[in-house]
């Protein structure tokens, strides 16, 4: 099958859910909704920055409008979980049908890094106490397990210790990494409380057999395949970083059963693949601001290919070198990424800050009228008063006179 990038685009934005309505623009969103976006999606990438709103919950806020948060605290956080806490892209809340799809990983600890692999072999004794703290008195925080722990006397003979806070972290990475402990929550400072997984995974998925590594793929590269609606065996690699090997292994596969069909996009090098069920819109009227770590833009390469669109996350640039600013969201309105804004969420002020708004090439005349209405959306949603409007950016001057009203 041959496809042109815009019939390509319009697949992939469909597959994102980003064709039907979003319901929290002037109504409610239910758990029925939040419950489709997991599915689809099946994880929400988080990141502890929080100048704007984290990213977790920022995907649901691009597909469905403004919704009450504490829905996506208790599908991860309360019995019955629809998600959990693990490395899927990267730390991410994932949905708990894909417990056993994951077994493989914390079974061989593959990607297990310096620290968590150290931490093992050098104090195994003190991962060992670690974890009996959690089975005894769990849930618990690593501040509350560092007070509970037995300190080593530092074999100096002086008062100073022979393990510290941080390497009660390393041994909880490591058995949040091996499955031996989960996250039941996280708390007001966004702290994992940490549990055994018995304790929090419902029994249905925790009780599962774990899948052996070449199901394990096939489930989550047809999850991808599925989520992205087309792509290349990278995009399809990316989404939950599997390695490279398994994942063609489990693309022959999926073709060899008709869930995937090889297709070409103009102009895209590398061979792609269609999902059975990806769906070919003629139009697709979205409008929204994501995340940089929504599921539709966190593979750079696949959303320049895609939207023309060039997109860096600057928040390790130092300030002068940044070319748009520290938490640069783009805006997709139709099928296309039209603008990034500069945001920053004031709360003790109750503003939404526009620091800079800058338009693409390719920009329809209505960017700046729909911008505006989505900024006064999201204010709303974060419980703001104000939208506060660029100073920066071609789009400073008509943002700045459609947003000088307070919202409503």
């Amino acid at each position: 099958m041959s496809l042109t990038v815009l019939q390509a685009r319009r697949i992939a934005l469909a597959a994102q859910g980003f064709t039907r309505p979003r319901p929290g623009v002037d109504g409610e969103v239910s758990a029925r909704h939040l419950a489709a976006v997991v599915d689809r999606l099946g994880f929400f990438q988080i990141d502890s920055v929080n100048v704007l709103q984290r990213a977790h919950y920022l995907p649901l806020y691009s597909r469905l409008g403004a919704y009450d948060v504490e829905m996506l605290h208790r599908a991860s956080g309360r019995a019955p979980r629809r998600l959990f806490e693990y490395w899927a892209h990267e730390a991410a809340l994932v949905d708990v049908r894909l417990w056993p799809a994951f077994r493989f990983r914390m079974d061989s600890k593959l990607r297990m890094w310096g620290s968590m692999a150290r931490i093992i072999e050098d104090k195994p004794e003190l991962v060992a106490r670690v974890l009996d703290d959690v089975r005894a008195n769990g849930p618990l925080t690593a501040r509350e397990i560092e007070h509970d722990v037995p300190r080593d006397k530092d074999p100096r003979g002086d008062e100073s210790w022979g393990w510290n806070w941080s390497e009660v972290k390393m041994a909880l990475e490591y058995l949040f990494y091996s499955g031996e402990v989960t996250a039941a929550r996280r708390n007001s400072a966004f702290e994992r409380v940490y549990d055994l997984p018995e304790r929090v995974i419902p029994p249905v998925h925790f009780q599962a057999p774990a899948l052996d590594p070449p199901e394990a793929h096939r489930v989550l590269v047809s999850h991808a395949a599925r989520a992205l609606g087309v792509g290349t065996a990278q995009c399809f690699r990316d989404y939950f970083r599997t390695a490279p090997e398994p994942t063609r292994t489990a693309i022959e596969d999926l073709v060899e059963t008709g869930e995937l069909r090889p297709a070409t996009i103009a102009g895209w090098r590398r061979p792609a693949y269609l999902h059975r069920d990806a769906v070919r819109p003629r139009k697709v009227a979205a409008r929204a601001l994501l995340s940089p770590f929504d599921p539709l833009v966190f593979e750079r390469t696949r959303t320049e290919r895609l939207f023309g669109f060039r997109y860096r996350i600057e928040i390790y640039v130092p300030a002068e070198k940044r070319l748009h600013g520290y938490y640069v969201l783009p805006f997709l309105l139709g099928d296309r990424l039209v603008a990034r804004v500069d945001l920053k969420a004031d709360r003790r002020a109750g503003v939404l800050v526009v620091h800079g708004a800058w338009t693409e090439d390719h920009a329809p005349p209505e960017t700046a009228t729909e911008l505006a209405a989505e900024l006064r959306l999201m204010a709303r949603w974060l419980g703001l008063k104000t939208v506060a409007p660029p100073t920066t950016g071609d789009l400073a001057g008509e943002l700045t006179a459609m947003l000088v009203s307070p919202l409503d």
